[in-house]
């Protein structure tokens, strides 16, 4: 019952705009830039001095979710259709969350080692994030062909095309952001809250505008994308938290890594779902081959709305709980 609803939801065509790619492409950029502001050497410096937590929170990122959402994957076999699991993969394999670094602070969790990471896992993402996708996509096609779930045998991925849509839209505004708190270190201090709050905002209002032309949809299938994107949120947060735990982490750190692996950039996931250039049309959108990717849509677009919600939401529970360390 479940897999039929999904498959269903695979073939759904979104009404999205023919300018929605773009629009996201230059909002999320925006959104880099002014995390950016907050970035100084000196931050950065420090946090790699003693690097045990940081690397911890990396390895988690860009290992411990993608293993343990292929592992999730798995176990709900049964109930998913091999789009709705490339989503999920597609946002495990995207980089710490825009938004990571605010909730970080308000849950008085370790701010730089949040910084550092979203900066670090930022700048690497036009390696990372396409390897992991090509990694765990193609093992997960495998065991769909094995199991007669999916007739693509091999899941070809673009690493040249993504690499360059990946550095434009964060790498580019990062180093921008960062060569603007070093030479106008006021004027970043100045813009940098506001900027945030307003490109956030326009954000979030951008996925909210892709729901509503869409709304009948969503109302169809959200109670199943819901669960799952919540199953596999929490999962994320699991990760990180029991992970900086095992490594007997200060609770500060394992606050700020329990955060930055929950919040994933699934803005990113989304500008690059929309760039016909990575996820062809003929080949991820095609009717006369069965294969559309409107699961992976749905995933993804859900992910941008939910986790800010549970980021908050976990982010005010750790607040109400003083670190005595």
């Amino acid at each position: 019952m479940i897999q039929e609803q999904l498959s269903s939801l695979d073939s759904v065509n979104l009404n999205l705009g023919s300018g929605t790619g773009l629009i996201m492409s230059v909002v999320l950029a925006l959104i880099m830039f002014g995390i950016a502001l907050g970035i100084k050497a000196s931050t950065l410096k420090d946090i790699f001095v003693k690097p045990k937590s940081i690397i911890t929170g990396l390895l988690l990122q860009w290992i411990g979710l993608p293993l343990v959402t292929f592992i999730l994957i798995m176990v709900l076999n049964p109930y998913l259709t091999p789009m709705v699991s490339l989503g999920m993969i597609l946002v495990a394999s995207c980089p710490g969350g825009n938004i990571s670094n605010f909730m970080s602070s308000f849950s008085r969790g370790n701010v730089e080692l949040s910084v550092s990471m979203t900066a670090v896992s930022t700048v690497v993402a036009p390696v990372i994030t396409p390897l992991n996708f090509w990694l765990w996509g193609n093992l997960y096609l495998k065991f769909a062909a094995l199991s007669g779930t999916m007739t693509i045998p091999h899941l070809v991925i673009p690493f040249v095309e993504i690499f360059r849509t990946v550095f434009v839209i964060l790498g580019v505004p990062i180093i921008l952001g960062m060569l603007t708190a070093h030479f106008f270190p006021k004027f970043a201090e100045k813009v940098k809250s506001p900027f945030n709050i307003f490109s956030i905002a326009v954000f979030f209002v951008m996925v909210l505008g892709m729901f509503i032309p869409n709304w009948r949809f969503f109302i169809d299938y959200i109670i199943f994308i819901f669960i799952l994107v919540l199953i596999h949120n929490l999962c994320a947060f699991g990760t990180g938290y029991a992970g900086a735990s095992l490594m007997k982490l200060p609770r500060k750190d394992r606050r700020s890594i329990t955060i930055e692996v929950g919040i994933q950039n699934s803005g990113l996931g989304l500008t690059m779902l929309l760039n016909p250039s990575i996820f062809r049309p003929e080949v991820w959108n095609n009717p006369e081959t069965g294969i559309m990717y409107g699961g992976m849509l749905f995933v993804t677009a859900w992910w941008g709305i939910w986790h800010i919600i549970s980021g908050l939401t976990l982010s005010s529970i750790f607040r109400r709980y003083r670190i005595k360390e």
